[in-house]
This record gives structure tokens, sequence and C-alpha cells, in this order.
């Protein structure tokens, strides 16, 4: 657990806590909220907390996603062979955020974990380089940013079906909608060894 003065609530103690989840290296990231008749205030990231716990990339560019409608699935994605670490948030609405570990040698290869983020929980998923990410809105109206450790490269960009079978994604939602690119996504099997991210450890 982090933990800081921090002058805009009031003196008290801002902090945050790292969830270890079933996958290594994938986190959830719960930020102190302080509310009041005002509102509320959280600090969504900083630096000097990511690496006294060991983080050594930086996080070099923003992303903001809307969805208007539930049922929406974007992903899965990756990168290779510049992956992308992310820290994802939603500040509106609800998501079900899933994070696959494609990573070739790995011990916990093709296995899945999901997590709600929402604007009422303010969790966030730091999902390592070398997974694939996506996620299904579950609210009418889902607004998901998140920060990525490397820029999105077009020649790098992969993907894999969300109803790969060998991922067996339990999804919440059957009437989902989805991009023509991630409709013809292919499997986890399909993919070529040097389009796969690769484990090293």
């Amino acid at each position: 657990v982090w933990a800081l003065p921090h002058p805009n609530c009031g003196g008290l103690t801002v902090g945050m806590k790292l969830l270890e989840t079933p996958l290594p290296d994938l986190l959830v990231v719960e930020p102190d909220v302080f509310e009041d008749s005002r509102g509320y205030f959280f600090e969504a990231y900083n630096w000097a907390k990511y690496q006294q716990q060991g983080f050594t990339d930086r996080f070099v560019q923003d992303n903001v996603s809307l969805s208007t409608r539930k049922g929406i699935v974007r992903g899965l994605h990756f990168q290779w062979p510049n992956p992308q670490g992310k820290l994802v948030s939603a500040l509106r609405g609800e998501i079900f955020d899933v994070a696959v570990d494609i990573r070739e040698g790995s011990p916990t290869y093709g296995q899945w974990h999901a997590v709600i983020l929402s604007e009422e929980n303010h969790r966030m998923l730091f999902v390592p380089k070398g997974f694939a990410h996506g996620f299904c809105t579950l609210s009418d109206e889902a607004l998901v940013t998140y920060k990525c450790t490397d820029f999105f490269s077009k020649e790098d960009d992969g993907g894999i079906h969300y109803l790969d079978p060998m991922l067996a994604i339990d999804w919440p939602l059957r009437d989902v909608l989805l991009s023509e690119k991630d409709m013809n996504q292919p499997m986890l099997s399909e993919l070529p060894s040097h389009k796969k991210p690769q484990y090293s450890r």
C-alpha cells in the first residue's frame, strides 16, 4: 500500500493498493478515494509510487474510448514485437475487462482473468506486456481510458477472436456488437510463433 500526503484532499493521506490476480504481473489497482458533499478525489496515477513498487516502464500514451451502448466488445488486442503495457480504467459506466496471457512459453499461457471496472469502484487493471486485452460494456454508455507503455504501432497491431474456444472466456453478455476487424480476428492457435509475444524471465 502506498501513502503520501496530498494538498487536494485536506492533508489526508493518498494511497493505493495493488491486488494480485491469478495471473502473475496482472494487477488490480485500488486507489484511495476521498468523498464529500462536493464529489470525490483520487490519484489515478503517480509515477513515484509505481516506481517504488518496481515498475520500470513509463506510460507514454493515453487513449480514450467511448462506447455508446451496452454489449459492445472491443478486443482482444495486443502489440508484438513492440508490446504495450496498459493501465485501464472506466471513467463513466461499467465494463467487463479481460486480460489474456498469450506469451508463448508462459506457465499461464492461454489463461485469462477479468475484472469489473466502473465509475463507482474506481478500480484499474494493469495489463502487462505480452497480454491480449479487451472489454465488454455492461452499461448503456462507457468511457474508458488507458495509459500505454509504448506508442501504438500499426505494423505491430495484433488480435485474437473474442470467442476463441481455447480461451473459453465467460463473457457476461451474448448479444454483442463488434467492429468488422474484431469479428475477423484469428484464433490464438492460428497465430505463428513470430507473431506472438514470447515469455521471458
